[in-house]
């Protein structure tokens, strides 16, 4: 190994660190590359089988491999936000966003989750997400533009709402976009 090629996999693997990879990750690293968010200190992950994931700086989060085949097909996020965009073409079986209140899964599409001290928040950029409380089975689908707040400690029926542009602008910012 050369030292430029060395210094390249040791910035990977440091960079991979701040974005909180665990066994999923390092098993399908090699098909994964970071790159910058146009003018921020924020990284996007782009992952050869069409998975990208923006991180807000601070957020908390490792990936997944639900089914044991080597590749990460979820994650799992305790605090912060990120904005995914998964190729449904690409992904087989989908992606999924576990947090503390809820679990939004997808086939294909561009999503936003934002997860507070006792709240998850969903915003849908492109596409379709299904969103569930996480001790739920039945939950809502959410189309472009809708989002959904879905607060610890209640059972009530979630509800899907068009967000205001100002707050989808504010997320938005937090994660570069």
């Amino acid at each position: 190994m050369d030292g430029k090629n060395g210094l390249v996999r040791i910035a990977f693997a440091v960079a991979l660190c701040a974005f909180g990879a665990q066994d999923a990750l390092a098993q399908s690293a090699a098909s994964c590359s970071l790159q910058p968010v146009n003018a921020t200190t924020r990284l996007t992950l782009h992952c050869g089988r069409g998975i990208s994931i923006t991180a807000e700086s601070g957020a908390r989060f490792q990936f997944l491999d639900r089914n044991g085949d080597g590749q990460i097909d979820a994650a799992s996020l305790d605090g912060k936000a990120i904005v995914l965009d998964v190729d449904s073409a690409r992904v087989k079986g989908g992606f999924q966003v576990v947090t503390p209140q809820a679990i939004a899964a997808v086939r294909g599409t561009r999503w936003a989750v934002d997860v507070q001290s006792d709240k998850t928040a969903v915003l849908v950029l492109r596409g379709r997400v299904s969103v569930r409380r996480s001790d739920q089975r039945n939950g809502v689908v959410l189309g472009v533009g809708q989002g959904v707040d879905v607060q610890s400690g209640t059972s009530t029926p979630l509800t899907v709402k068009r967000w205001p542009t100002a707050r989808v602008n504010a997320l938005m910012a937090r994660l570069g976009q």
